[in-house]
């Protein structure tokens, strides 16, 4: 399984700390925001959210994650 963590407000979006995915096949942030609800799908793909795969931070044109690989998604830091 390919686990998703949503922190900060992308956990409001998807009502979840996290989910799990099962991957046939090592995919893109485009494949796998396409097995979300729409609105989260949205907030997660948004350029400003950071993506860590496995703890290293990736860039999400270059992201592949399969199973077995934890993908967590950090929005950008609002506030003073």
């Amino acid at each position: 399984m390919l686990t998703l963590l949503f922190l900060g407000r992308l956990e409001d979006v998807a009502g979840e700390e996290s989910v799990a995915l099962d991957m046939a096949a090592p995919a893109t942030l485009a494949e796998i925001a396409e097995r979300l609800k729409p609105e989260l799908a949205v907030a997660i793909c948004a350029p400003e959210v950071r993506v860590a795969l496995n703890g290293e931070l990736v860039e999400q044109a270059a992201l592949r994650a399969a199973n077995g690989n934890e993908l967590a998604f950090l929005p950008p830091v609002s506030g003073g």
